[in-house]
């Protein structure tokens, strides 16, 4: 990310910190479903609602994604502690590079 799809709502450099702490998605047992969607886009999806403010419904159709299954990652990964350890990776990556 950063140069591609989503440079427009991700800063350069933020997915490639973000991609090691997102937890991988849980496979169905009994198979089936529809295909994944790529992390890289719900991480976009979920940044474009934090920083817009808007709510999960208002969610643009760019993003190819439906508002409940948006969510529905933001939930487990804010349980799993994402974005936390983002905030401090980001913190750790400035703090090294002197702008803190």
């Amino acid at each position: 990310m950063g140069r591609g799809t989503w440079s427009w709502i991700v800063p350069g450099g933020l997915w490639e910190i973000a991609r090691p702490l997102i937890p991988p998605s849980r496979r169905r047992p009994q198979g089936g479903g529809t295909q994944d969607t790529p992390d890289e886009t719900l991480f976009a999806a979920i940044v474009y609602v934090l920083v817009s403010g808007c709510a999960w419904r208002q969610l643009p159709p760019c993003f190819g994604i439906s508002k409940s299954t948006a969510h529905r990652r933001f939930l487990i990964w804010s349980r799993a502690g994402v974005w936390g350890r983002l905030h401090e990776a980001v913190l750790h990556r400035l703090d090294d590079a002197g702008l803190i």
